[in-house]
């Protein structure tokens, strides 16, 4: 176990909220903890998909976990979940700032493509900003 993996006790808050193997057969060779901390390890360190070392099993299993969740909105459902059970422990602080700041991109900065309907799915998976959170200025608001 690595030194920025997850814990026991962490495990065992996160374990309960995963998807629940549908499958039947053969036991998955790969523990389930193994490649999310892989997920975990490649979102922290920013390496390719192929670097992420081998003690969490092979990339490709990593990354089909990951880019699998990403689609079906089980990350999105996770994050949920943790920021519920965070904010009745009152751990989370709510604060909200605004500002008027200008942000512009390239859409090539942003994977879109000249044909928009060409596009298989979003690059963020099945969950598309809306359409108030476009790129440019925004417009100031009293708080």
């Amino acid at each position: 176990m690595g030194r920025e993996d997850l814990t026991d006790e962490q495990w065992a808050v996160l374990e309960p909220l995963l998807p629940k193997g549908a499958r039947s057969g053969r036991p998955p060779v790969w523990p389930r903890r193994q490649p999310i901390d892989g997920i975990r390890f490649r979102v922290r360190t920013g390496v390719s998909w192929r670097d992420v070392p081998s003690e969490y099993g092979p990339w490709g299993r990593v990354y089909d976990l990951f880019r699998r969740w990403q689609r079906n909105g089980t990350w999105h459902r996770i994050l949920t979940r943790l920021q519920s059970l965070a904010d009745v422990k009152g751990a989370i602080t709510w604060d909200l700032s605004g500002d008027s700041t200008v942000c512009r991109a390239h859409q090539h900065a942003a994977g879109a493509r000249k044909q928009g309907g060409l596009q298989k799915e979003p690059p963020g998976g099945v969950f598309t900003e809306p359409g108030d959170h476009g790129l440019g200025r925004q417009a100031r608001r009293p708080l």
